[in-house]
């Protein structure tokens, strides 16, 4: 097997520990404190993860950001008290608007989830108290997917880097 496809394979397999990683903690943590919600912890979680490993850290720390500036846009919103699906649309302008403000743009993604998540409450469950639940669960969300992040790059010190291996590879074909 060339070094292209190892490289490919153990980024991965790394990837799918990660992630398996971050459903399990999601989970127990959803279980042992009644009040997170773990479809939304998952999420957020899941979204704070990169395959790659060589930027996961950073890119970690700046999509958990991005993460707070959703949650925080779809707080506001709440305060104006906008109908759906204008919420949305408002939540939406504002979330991007602050990450482009404070250069978060590689975690725009996150920032329209956690947004969303915030702003989505289920009929008849008093939205405040639906919507504090969500940040709690997106903000503990963030800290497990950095968790999971540190303890596959940092501690254990697992480098996957595709992207470089394969211009590595490029470059000595040419």
């Amino acid at each position: 097997m060339n070094t292209i496809l190892k490289t490919r394979y153990k980024s991965l397999s790394v990837y799918i520990l990660k992630a398996i990683a971050a459903v399990l903690l999601s989970y127990i943590a959803s279980i042992l404190v009644h009040w997170l919600d773990f479809a939304w912890c998952l999420i957020s979680s899941v979204l704070v993860l990169s395959p790659e490993g060589t930027d996961a850290m950073p890119l970690a720390l700046t999509r958990i950001k991005a993460n707070l500036v959703g949650a925080f846009s779809g707080l506001l919103i709440l305060i104006i008290a906008l109908p759906v699906p204008y919420n949305m649309g408002a939540g939406t302008i504002v979330s991007l608007f602050l990450c482009d403000l404070f250069k978060l743009n590689a975690g725009a993604k996150s920032t329209l989830a956690a947004m969303i998540i915030v702003l989505m409450h289920p009929e008849g469950v008093h939205v405040w108290d639906a919507s504090l639940g969500r940040i709690s669960s997106v903000i503990f969300g963030c800290v497990l997917g950095l968790i999971v992040t540190f303890v596959f790059h940092k501690l254990f010190r697992i480098k996957t880097q595709v992207g470089d291996s394969v211009s590595v590879e490029s470059s000595k074909t040419e």
